[in-house]
């Protein structure tokens, strides 16, 4: 069951953190709340807890945040020993995007799994789709695209790029389990 209120506590940190230094990521946060929103008939109570880690998931990239580099990480410590989170969005933001992924190629997914329980299957999934259907600015997109343009962005032999490439059919598993959810709730009968 999620807290009521959340997204009200969430919007404005986010903002705090995320808006001045860094506005294109403000934008593309913006942009997966978006997305969280337009899949909330298939989250029920979930709803606003996967739209308030949404607009929350990558906080860890604000400089005052960043300790270690690796922005699940950072970004979940902050929400969870100085914002005092509700752990289930901690915990999803910290998991995000199959981070653990990405925490196995800097050597920090054993520091990851060990302070961060991973959130339901469903809501991991749900928060994959909405990041990966963000392009950088905040518009939609596709997974597919998205890979590329990340990729593209890192460089094919960084350690981002080698890990999003890694993670790419996890990542379109992830988004089409969504897809199919949405498709079979379009069908049940009212």
């Amino acid at each position: 069951m999620s807290t009521p209120g959340l997204t009200k506590w969430a919007y404005p940190l986010a903002e705090k953190l995320l808006s001045e230094p860094l506005p294109r990521r403000w934008a593309h946060s913006q942009g997966v709340a978006e997305r969280a929103r337009t899949i909330a008939s298939i989250l029920g109570v979930d709803a606003e807890l996967l739209e308030a880690a949404a607009v929350l998931h990558d906080i860890g990239y604000a400089p005052d945040l960043a300790k270690t580099g690796f922005h699940p990480l950072d970004g979940a410590r902050y929400l969870r020993d100085v914002a005092h989170a509700d752990e289930r969005v901690v915990c999803l933001v910290a998991h995000h995007s199959y981070a653990w992924m990405e925490a196995e190629a800097r050597g920090l997914r054993e520091e990851l799994e060990a302070e961060f329980p991973q959130e339901l299957p469903h809501l991991a999934d749900a928060l994959c789709y909405c990041d990966m259907n963000t392009t950088p600015d905040g518009t939609p997109t596709n997974p597919v695209d998205r890979v590329i343009e990340i990729a593209g962005r890192y460089g094919p032999d960084s350690l981002i790029g080698m890990f999003i490439r890694r993670a790419e059919p996890e990542v379109l598993a992830s988004t089409a389990r969504v897809v199919e959810r949405l498709a079979t709730s379009k069908r049940q009968p009212a």
